[in-house]
């Protein structure tokens, strides 16, 4: 459940593993692991609480039935993304642009305390205690994220809220790693540009 840091307990790998000799309960523990990340991963990208729910359980479907076929030299959690990024972009391409649920809740704001963009960026959008930004920045960052050209999106959501490794990116998105290194700048330009024409100089 938790995005980062060391996992107490069995690896992803041996989890799946453990999956396909028979273990239904290894398979749950995979979900309830990455689920939560998920979700929040999806929800940023889609824009959208309700869809993002299906395409979590769009996800893990795809896990189960495709379990047997994971390339054993990879790392499950690089290719769980790939999933979820994919249901995700089939998801927006089937439906209106339009946003039916906000997703102001992800953007949680707190006291208000002036951050640099990276800071914004960068900061957890749910962690018990972590008061980052107000809800007017919080507005903010969400009218931006969401105006973003897909690919931009993608990326900065995997870089900067679920703080992967631009090889882990590179994986996820099926791109070369001086791809996602160029794309991720060019993410956190646009991001900054339309940061600055919405609240002015003072991003500090």
């Amino acid at each position: 459940m938790n995005g980062a840091g060391a996992r107490e307990g069995p690896s992803d790998e041996a989890l799946l593993t453990e999956f396909l000799k028979g273990r239904p309960d290894a398979f749950e523990a995979l979900v309830e692991r990455h689920a939560r990340d998920v979700y929040h991963f999806v929800a940023r990208f889609v824009g959208n609480a309700a869809l993002a729910e299906d395409v979590v359980q769009e996800t893990f479907l795809q896990v189960h039935q495709s379990a047997r076929g994971f390339d054993r030299s990879r790392r499950f959690k690089p290719w769980l993304f790939t999933i979820a990024a994919n249901k995700a972009r089939d998801q927006m391409r089937s439906r209106s642009r339009k946003r039916e649920v906000s997703v102001d809740s992800l953007f949680e704001g707190g006291d208000g305390e002036r951050k640099s963009l990276l800071e914004i960026l960068s900061s957890p959008a749910d962690e018990p205690g972590e008061t980052v930004i107000s809800d007017e920045q919080c507005d903010t960052v969400r009218r931006i994220v969401d105006g973003m050209p897909e690919h931009l999106k993608e990326v900065l959501l995997l870089g900067y809220y679920q703080r992967m490794a631009y090889k882990e990116i590179a994986e996820v998105l099926e791109i070369p790693l001086g791809t996602v290194k160029s794309r991720l700048h060019a993410a956190v330009a646009h991001f900054a540009a339309a940061y600055r024409r919405r609240v002015g100089e003072g991003t500090e």
